[in-house]
């Protein structure tokens, strides 16, 4: 959840200044720190002993699935209000990290409350 709420500072704060062009020092350092949180969640779940690993991968699949089509409608958007330059980088970086993060959430959100013995059935 850090990491949406630092995705979501770092856009309120570029957004606030469109259609001007806004200073991205705070927001930059905003992404480093939301990038940070992405890939210690991403190490805490690889961590995990025993987990029900099938079933966090058929979740986040399915859920990445459905982000990166809001990821690209919002993306058009940016695109579509003539955001451009930097700042559409900068926000480009930002929704991605929330892309990837969400995923991660749920699937592990699922996964761990599956029973660590049960399996897939072989087909």
């Amino acid at each position: 959840m850090a990491t949406i709420a630092l995705v979501a500072a770092g856009v309120i704060y570029l957004a606030a200044y469109l259609p001007r062009h806004a200073p991205l020092g705070p927001a930059v350092g905003l992404l480093i720190a939301a990038a940070a949180v992405l890939v210690a969640n991403y190490g805490l779940v690889l961590r995990q002993p025993g987990f029900a690993w099938w079933r966090f991968r058929q979740v986040a699949a399915w859920t990445l699935l459905a982000y990166v089509v809001i990821g690209g409608t919002i993306e058009y958007a940016f695109i579509y209000d003539h955001t451009r330059g930097a700042v559409l980088a900068v926000m480009s970086l930002l929704l991605l990290t929330f892309v990837l993060d969400v995923p991660i959430l749920v699937a592990f959100t699922v996964a761990r409350f599956e029973e660590r013995t049960q399996a897939p059935a072989s087909r």
